[in-house]
């Protein structure tokens, strides 16, 4: 691996400001914390920033030379609302609150990469540094485009970087196309009569109405879209009743839908409204269809990502750099690439043997208590984003 020496020599200290993080973690929008500390850093490197785009985040400026051309770097910065499960010395002191995702080394990677760009600026161009907020949930990034983040700061192209467990340590990938799913949300609730458990026939029951709903939806994966397309409908909760003598009024169903594409959403949306509402009308009741649209899915730029492969092959090796296998997961960096074309890569995390003694059972998953980021790859994600900066700024316009 062909690590960049001055990053190599600031590994350690990359290492304590990442625990740092992750023994102190905030939940989406209350980044305040973690935003002052990226504030310091960037202000000991004497890199410019504003502060307060999506609340909590925080864009550094690092300008070189006369081009009027801008590339972005984006890292997130909020945890989850979990409970850790590790003993280890930089464990969570926050109770309930966990960096279970490795955006506290997502974090430190993009700080070594600013102070390293700050100190030797060998581009042409400004490197807008982002440090988002609320990813997990809190769509910051969309939050960040609401209050100007492209329209302050102009890019010509974003990239964001993701730690990926179980992937061997040393190696990239990135695809283009769509790579991560749309996260959507829904809540039905059927409206029926409640009544006697031993009278059945004076009620109406929603609860069969709603085990058929449960089963019909996935006909629309198998009937109704095509084979080729991915989608995804999971009910995932289900509640109704308060005693087992009594039938109750009303049922609800909650879940989620995820696809790759806004046609195949639709279609899944229209037909899941549809069966529910006639569903529930064939059986002399109601019903209240709820749909939320939450992070788009994630889609690629071909050119952008072919320089960011180009990019990973002269750090690490053409072998390497796989190919980035689409997941059904999500992430609000989708926003960005509907604005400015980029690229959302991964780096691998290893199988969890850098884990210190006292982590827990479990294992080093993303949104596990027994996860913790690997400190190994900080000088290669850092090296990643600087040659990054430099061969996009070598490219033609």
């Amino acid at each position: 691996m062909k690590i960049i020496d001055s990053i190599m020599t600031q590994a350690a200290g990359m290492a304590a400001i990442r625990r740092d993080l992750h023994a102190h973690p905030e939940l989406c929008f209350e980044e305040t914390r973690t935003a002052d500390l990226v504030a310091q850093k960037l202000t000991e490197w004497g890199i410019p920033m504003h502060r307060g785009l999506g609340r909590t985040g925080v864009v550094g400026i690092v300008k070189s030379g006369s081009s009027a051309r801008a590339i972005g770097l984006r890292a997130d910065m909020d945890a989850l609302p979990m409970q850790e499960f590790n003993t280890f010395s930089h464990a969570s002191q926050q109770p309930g609150k966990m960096h279970a995702c490795g955006h506290d080394g997502h974090t430190a990677m993009l700080l070594a990469a600013a102070q390293h760009l700050a100190q030797h600026r060998h581009f042409d161009g400004t490197v807008y540094l982002i440090f988002q907020p609320a990813e997990e949930g809190g769509g910051g990034a969309r939050e960040m485009i609401k209050d100007g983040l492209f329209d302050k700061f102009p890019m010509d192209a974003v990239f964001g970087l993701h730690n990926w467990p179980g992937g061997e340590l040393g190696k990239f990938a990135a695809s283009a196309g769509p790579v991560m799913a749309s996260s959507n949300e829904f809540r039905i609730t059927i409206r029926g009569k409640g009544g006697h458990a031993a009278m059945p026939h004076t009620g109406l029951d929603p609860v069969p109405v709603a085990c058929q709903l449960v089963q019909a939806f996935q006909t629309i994966i198998s009937r109704n879209k095509k084979p080729v397309d991915a989608g995804v409908i999971s009910v995932t909760m289900i509640h109704a009743g308060e005693a087992t003598n009594v039938i109750p009024d009303s049922c609800e169903l909650r879940g989620t839908v995820r696809t790759f594409a806004l046609d195949v959403l639709d279609l899944i949306e229209q037909r899941m409204r549809q069966i529910a509402e006639h569903t529930c009308a064939a059986f002399d009741m109601t019903c209240a269809f709820e749909f939320v649209r939450n992070y788009p899915p994630t889609i690629n730029h071909a050119k952008e990502t072919e320089l960011a492969r180009q990019v990973m092959a002269s750090i690490v090796g053409a072998e390497q750099v796989l190919a980035q296998e689409p997941t059904m997961g999500a992430e609000d960096f989708s926003y960005m690439l509907q604005a400015v074309p980029g690229c959302y890569s991964f780096i691998m995390n290893g199988d969890g043997d850098h884990r210190d003694i006292g982590h827990g059972g479990g294992p080093c998953t993303l949104h596990n208590p027994s996860y913790d980021f690997n400190d190994a790859l900080l000088p290669l994600g850092a090296t990643y984003w600087v040659r990054l900066a430099e061969a996009w700024f070598q490219t033609a316009a």
